[in-house]
Formats: structure tokens, sequence, C-alpha cells
């Protein structure tokens, strides 16, 4: 369920119900959803794509350089040309600009270059303007090293170099490479449709806002895929059951929000754990990570689905933090280092808290705490509070720790650009 007073999310066990499983670590969950990534395609076919919109997408076939790259060397600075070997004054004779094709260097002779343009023949490095001496159309200088701001041909790419792997994610910075080298279009993978599923029969009936489809969507656009958000499943065994069926049978994978939890209420947990309903291969129902614990993947009949709890920052940080290493192949993520601003105790228990944080003048402030605008907690982390209150989006990132935070020690923080 999705809703405020719904405990799905990192609640306790409800009594009379059955308890998840223990949970596995964040790695090995982003292991077995990777393992199902790499070995299904999305449905379609292959598309030729402009280097303007290739960010977030995915290489269809090996992306090979088809010359070298650059074909002749190029200055680096501004300055004056010459061979590295010759004697000295030098005549100072004509000049090339990045557009020029210039002929072979008159043995002992020196040219004036532009940044970026080509080396003329016989020249191996390039002298700048402020470390040289013209005096009657002589060049005078330090006698340079060979290759002296000089970019070498072919260090961006030689003839036949394969520059991207079939499999590989395309970013935005990518783009320049491909101009680079020539290449103006590239073969990609077919977006991978998706399915983002809410249940709760507070949001079916409208009566509660459906807090987790639209975050959802957007980030799994932003890692490449085109996601579609259902009409919301009331909290009905046999319904929710036969909604994810369908979206399984419809999409290339399925994401769901709410019913994950232990309530007689939450039915999509035991949907993915009954094989005589869906027949559905449980990967994992519970993650040691919080708030996000009792996340859940099952693959039915071969359709991957990730089941996420239905607090909002708790779908948000198992999304971001297990499924998005998985369907994007990346390994680790950057962080930024903070100065913690006040005392964080952890609650008991093995795994992982994430724990918002705004960054402020160098300085980590946890979100939520006694001290910010939205007090959901003094000392000690509350996952349970943190992952009902929307207000934590307005958050930074995240400190991800096992160990307590202490005042003042340097904190590693993940940015949500970073992981969103």
């Amino acid at each position: 369920m999705v809703g405020v007073g719904n405990t799905t999310g990192d609640g306790p066990d409800v009594a009379g119900a059955t308890p998840m499983s223990d949970p596995v670590d964040r790695e090995t969950a982003v292991s077995r959803l990777r393992s199902w990534f790499r070995s299904h395609d999305p449905a379609g076919t292959a598309a030729q794509i402009g280097a303007a919109e290739i960010a977030g997408r995915t290489v269809a076939e090996p992306v090979v350089a088809p010359a070298d790259v650059p074909a002749r060397p190029f200055a680096t600075m501004d300055g004056f040309a010459l061979a590295s070997d010759d004697t000295q004054p030098r005549p100072v004779e004509g000049g090339v600009a990045p557009e020029d094709d210039p002929e072979g260097l008159t043995a002992g002779a020196a040219v004036r270059i532009a940044t970026g343009a080509p080396l003329p023949d016989g020249a191996d490095a390039v002298v700048p303007v402020e470390a040289s001496t013209v005096v009657d159309g002589a060049l005078t200088t330090d006698a340079p090293a060979p290759g002296t701001n000089v970019f070498p041909s072919g260090a961006t790419a030689a003839a036949g170099d394969t520059l991207f792997e079939a499999g590989e994610r395309l970013s935005p910075r990518h783009a320049s490479l491909l101009a680079d080298v020539g290449i103006d279009r590239v073969a990609v993978r077919p977006r991978r449709s998706a399915a983002v599923l809410a249940t709760g029969t507070e949001i079916a009936a409208g009566e509660q806002p459906d807090r987790d489809s639209a975050m959802l969507a957007n980030v799994l656009r932003r890692w490449g895929c085109d996601p579609a958000v259902l009409d919301p499943v009331p909290d009905d065994a046999g319904r929710v059951a036969d909604a994810i069926a369908e979206a399984a049978d419809r999409f290339d994978f399925v994401v769901t929000a709410g019913g994950t939890s232990v309530g007689a209420g939450d039915h999509v947990g035991a949907a993915l754990a009954d094989t005589d309903r869906l027949g559905g291969d449980l990967l994992f129902d519970a993650v040691a990570l919080r708030p996000g614990r009792p996340t859940t993947a099952a693959v039915v009949d071969g359709t991957l689905v990730c089941a996420f709890p239905g607090k909002p920052l708790a779908a948000h940080k198992a999304a971001t933090l297990v499924l998005r290493p998985a369907m994007t192949g990346e390994h680790g993520t950057a962080t930024v280092s903070a100065t913690a601003a006040s005392f964080v105790d952890l609650p008991d228990g093995p795994g992982a808290y994430a724990v918002p944080v705004h960054l402020r003048d160098g300085r980590a402030v946890p979100a939520g705490q006694g001290t910010d605008s939205a007090s959901l907690y003094e000392t000690r982390f509350r996952p349970g509070r943190v992952s009902s209150s929307t207000r934590c989006t307005l958050a930074d990132g995240l400190a991800v720790r096992e160990e307590p935070i202490e005042r003042g020690e340097p904190v590693a923080v993940t940015p949500y650009e970073v992981i969103e």
C-alpha cells in the first residue's frame, strides 16, 4: 500500500503475518538484477540515432573508429612549430591556422601556429609565444623536447579501434568523441519498456495521492527506459496478481510500489513468492537497506518484476541504490566529502542506512533531524518516518552508512544527481 498510514517501507512485522526472509546485501541484490538485464534484451529492433540523442541509450553493435583521429598532429598552444633538433636562431616563415593544410617545414625554419592547427611535416614541437623571442624575423628559444605542446596523430583513436562495445550505455560526454571521429549516427537498442504499477486501495479509490508512480517513471526514463504508468490496483490478492501477470506479459519489465511488507493488505510480495499463482522465480524479498528493506524481485514468465515499498523515500532509495546500477551496469558511485553537522545514531541491526542530508557550506546536515525544518527524529535515525516524508526529497544526497555518524567527522555523500 502507498499511504501515509501504510507501514510498508521499514515498519515492524505484523502479528500473524509471514515474516520476510533474511535480507540479502545490496551488492547481492544488484548482482542478481544485473544478471537478468544482461541476459534479456528489450523487445524490438535496433535503430540508428543521431549523436545529439544518445544519452542513456545502449549500443546495439560495436562502434569502430573509421580512421586515425587526428589524422595528423596538431598544436595545443599558440606559438611556433619547429623541429626540436634544429639549430637557432630560426627564420620564421609564414603561419598555420586550424583550417590549413600546410606544406612541409623548411629545414632550420619555424612557422607561427595557432592552437588546433596541424603541424607541417618536419615539425615535432611547438614553443609557446610567451617562451619565444623574435628579432628581425628570426626565432630564438630554449630547445624543446620532441612532442612539446603537440597532440599526436591517432591519439584520440586509431583506425579500427573499438570505441564502444555492444551493450555499453552512452552518456552525453560521448557525443564529443563521436563527433571527433566523424561518426554522426549510432545503432542503439530499443528503449526497454517498463510498467509502473502502484497498489493500495486508498490510491485506487483516489483517497490519497499516488506518491510513487510519477517519481519511478521519471527515474526510469532517465535511465533509458520507456515507462508507462498503469492504473493503481486496490489491495486485493487476486487483482494484484492479475495486474502483475498482465503487465509482465505486455512490458519488458515491471516495477511496482507498495504491498511488499507483511501486513494483511500487502499482497505484492506474497504474489511474487507464490509459484502456483504467478509461477515466479523469486530473486530476493528483502534487501539490507533502510529505508527500502522490503524490496522484492522475481522473474514472472521471463519478465523481471521489481517491487518497491510504498513509502516514497523507501521506493526512491531502493530504485536508485539497487535497480539503477543493475540497469546501467555501473559499478560504484561518486561521492563528495562533507563534515557531519551533527551526531546521527543508527538503529540496531545489520545492513546499510541511507541517511538523506543537505549539503551546506561544506557540511552534511541530516534532513529531518531535530534542527531541520522537518523534524522527524532527534538523535537516532528513524527510517520509517523518513521514508514517509516527501519533504526529505529536498535533500541534496545520501550518506549510506553502517556505522553512526559522528559530529565533525568527514562523511561521504552521494549526490542525488549521481544516482538519479
